[in-house]
């Protein structure tokens, strides 16, 4: 199947441990991070690094709806002030708990890498996410992580920054996956790489952005009870047939596995 992408241009920034394939995989598996690969808000499961756990009333106000990059900035800024270092941020990142069934899903996709290609787009941050994937044993799954910038400066103070920029009206102003998702598909459309399908497994309102972008051919896996189902069952509803991708809500993750299972049996 061949795919018309837009937005091509950007080169990708990041690159995660891949296993060499002796063909192209056949499907592409994009994951979100927070509440879909784990089970929490990572930004939040920080402050158990805050003196008291808890944020101080004046930061928690700052917060304005689409610009969550720029007050986690201000979060960590806090938390440096407060003499939190990398290890008590890494500490915490470990130990996040997996989502539901996501250990067994990973371990399907361990056992079949030579067919997905997967890739994760969030909008939390790239240390982050790579000490809670390491910890997990599951970092080397990912071909590619796309997320915000993020390191230690000189003081040791925790720094973040936006992803990039962007013209989306739906997306926070940081991030827009939709944009990230055609880039690398026409990115690797260059490269000689075409998927027959693609899976997008996801939780919140900036995982529906993309997955308006799946075709008939694919499949959005949306976390049941979660913003971006709520979001599908409601374009259905205004807009039957709109959204093209079919739809397999899960509550845990050993649901994507059985589905992708079949899928591989029915060679489909």
């Amino acid at each position: 199947m061949k795919r018309c992408c837009e937005g091509v241009g950007l080169p990708c920034l990041f690159k995660g441990v891949g296993m060499a394939s002796p063909r192209p995989p056949k499907y592409l598996l994009v994951f979100d991070f927070d509440e879909t690969i784990i089970n929490e808000n990572s930004d939040d499961s920080i402050v158990r690094a805050a003196p008291g756990q808890v944020l101080p009333e004046h930061i928690r106000q700052t917060f304005r709806e689409g610009f969550y990059n720029e007050y986690m900035q201000r979060v960590l800024a806090y938390m440096g002030d407060q003499g939190v270092k990398m290890g008590d941020f890494k500490t915490v990142y470990e130990n996040i708990p997996l989502s539901p069934g996501m250990p067994e899903l990973f371990q399907f996709l361990s056992k079949n890498h030579e067919l997905f290609e997967i890739i994760l787009i969030s909008d939390a941050n790239m240390f982050g996410i790579e000490c809670n994937l390491r910890a997990a044993g599951f970092y080397s799954l990912f071909r590619k992580i796309f997320s915000n910038p993020s390191g230690f400066d000189k003081k040791g103070y925790f720094t973040l920054g936006p992803y990039h920029s962007h013209k989306c009206l739906d997306c926070p102003a940081n991030m827009c996956k939709r944009k990230i998702l055609t880039e690398y598909l026409a990115e690797r459309a260059r490269e000689e790489v075409e998927f027959e399908r693609v899976f997008y497994v996801g939780d919140g309102a900036n995982d529906f952005c993309p997955s308006m972008t799946l075709t008939s051919a694919d499949v959005a896996f949306p976390r049941k009870g979660y913003p971006m189902h709520r979001m599908t069952q409601e374009m259905e509803k205004k807009q039957p047939g709109a959204f093209q991708a079919t739809v397999v809500p899960w509550e845990s993750a050993a649901e994507v596995a059985r589905y992708l299972q079949e899928l591989l049996k029915k060679k489909c």
